[in-house]
């Protein structure tokens, strides 16, 4: 999946950035206040995009 499609996804479902590190961009629910690192790489695998879907309560890609 690509990095932008995800974002995209993240952001339609009121996730928002939170900082930028090194490697990752941090972004957060602010419904649940959860948060999880987004990798910078153009692509990132699915499961991957599952998972960071799942730890921020939004429904899955």
């Amino acid at each position: 999946m690509k990095r932008r499609d995800l974002i995209k996804h993240l952001a339609e479902n009121g996730c928002v950035l939170v900082r930028e590190s090194g490697k990752y961009s941090v972004f957060q629910n602010p419904v649940n206040a959860k948060e999880t690192p987004v990798t910078r790489h153009l692509e990132i695998a699915d499961f991957a995009a599952r998972k960071i879907c799942k730890i921020l309560d939004i429904p899955v890609i």
